[in-house]
């Protein structure tokens, strides 16, 4: 079938009742896998199951699970909507097979998808594990290029089996979960935006590897042990620039109202700035933090305002997938459309002048009653860090409550 073909089933499906087939989906474990670059498997397992109005799927990225429940059927075509993201899978099937693409329309991107009933194993080591890499890692990424970058690795193994993540100055590459077999290490995830393989040699004392992102980038990583290893201090890395006071925007609302700092909503508040895009993991992270925070303290006196960066090639798909996140997480907090088109970081910047960068979505800024810029957060280390994100949650409470205290 034709990457063209999928985007006409897509409408069919999306706007037509479910058909059932004579041969309906088995329920029970599945085991995925997407081909990468380098035709690099990256494989992942979920549970379908059948309820009154059709089928709901749990993906298994270590302790994530990744709900899913817009799956439409129609004869032997199959389209799996993925929870707030833009991206969907589309193909045929039959009662134990699934085959088709892992598609992101706005960015061009196509994935090779199959997936196979009754199989539970991820990975399927053949050897005994050779080293043991649980504990922290100082890790290099595109070491020696324009794009070097530091990473914090965190790991647990038992046996073959190994779960953790990668920390950055930037937030987290979520819920990993793979093996190692003899001296190779293997790890994925699938959160329904990202794709993410790690592949590398390893001893107890050193990771060499490749990092791969989908079909469509890859790069080298390196890393040794060191336990008391830690990244830049997330408040340092983003500020307002000389000559600048104050954090300002004026951008649209759904209803197309310009919503700026100066509006009275904001007026003698704290304001919590959250610069997002509904296409990232760790932005929805992020996100259901705030909603969930807003939600159950219920400060008279504290106001959340995001301003969402869109890739969506349209001012429509853009809205479309900020109500659609809105809805899905039940966002209680208004999401502004700051660009669409692209989630550059440099255009993001040029939107908001007054930040020295836009290193990282998430960035968080930290607003007092008086409009002054109190602290600025790059980046979001979500659930997939432990202790690190129960850290987090302990410090942004406390630097609400002072805020409001004054």
């Amino acid at each position: 079938m034709k990457k063209i073909n999928y985007i006409f089933l897509l409408g069919i499906l999306l706007n037509s009742c479910n058909t059932d087939n004579s041969e309906p989906l088995k329920e029970g474990v599945w085991r995925a896998q997407m081909v990468l670059m380098d035709e690099q498997i990256l494989p992942f397992n979920f549970q379908l199951k059948r309820n009154d109005s059709g089928y709901e799927m749990e993906v298994y990225n270590a302790e994530e699970v990744v709900q899913i429940d817009e799956i439409h059927l129609q004869k032997d075509s199959i389209v799996i909507q993925m929870p707030v993201f833009e991206g969907y899978i589309a193909g045929i099937f039959n009662d134990s097979v699934i085959q088709g693409e892992f598609i992101k329309e706005s960015l061009d991107r196509y994935v090779p998808f199959k997936a196979i009933y009754g199989d539970s194993n991820r990975f399927k080591p053949s050897t005994e594990a050779q080293a043991d890499i649980s504990g922290n890692w100082e890790t290099k990424f595109s070491a020696e290029t324009d794009d070097e970058y530091l990473a914090k690795g965190i790991f647990k193994q038992i046996e073959n089996k190994v779960t953790g993540t990668f920390r950055t100055n930037t937030g987290d590459y979520r819920y990993l979960e793979g093996v190692v077999d003899g001296d190779s290490l293997r790890l994925s995830t699938f959160d329904g935006a990202h794709a993410f393989l790690f592949t590398a040699k390893v001893t107890d004392s050193s990771l060499s590897g490749i990092f791969y992102s989908g079909n469509h980038f890859k790069e080298p990583f390196t890393g040794r042990r060191n336990e008391s290893f830690e990244l830049a201090d997330e408040e340092s890395l983003t500020f307002l620039k000389e000559g600048y006071d104050e954090f300002q925007f004026s951008f649209p609302n759904s209803d197309g109202e310009l919503i700026t700092l100066k509006d009275q909503r904001y007026k003698n508040k704290v304001v919590v700035v959250q610069i997002m895009g509904t296409w990232c993991p760790n932005c929805l992270d992020e996100t259901k933090f705030l909603s969930e925070y807003v939600k159950s303290k219920k400060h008279a006196n504290l106001e959340v305002v995001a301003l969402a960066f869109e890739y969506a090639k349209t001012e429509e798909l853009a809205f479309k997938g900020i109500n659609r996140l809105k809805e899905r997480v039940g966002v209680p907090y208004p999401i502004l459309l700051a660009q669409y088109g692209s989630s550059s970081k440099s255009k993001a910047n040029e939107k908001l002048p007054m930040l020295n960068h836009v290193l990282s979505y998430p960035t968080t800024i930290f607003i007092d009653k008086m409009g002054k810029v109190r602290k600025i957060h790059t980046g979001f280390n979500g659930p997939a860090t432990g202790q690190k994100f129960l850290d987090f949650q302990e410090e942004f409470d406390g630097d609400i409550g002072l805020l409001l205290k004054e």
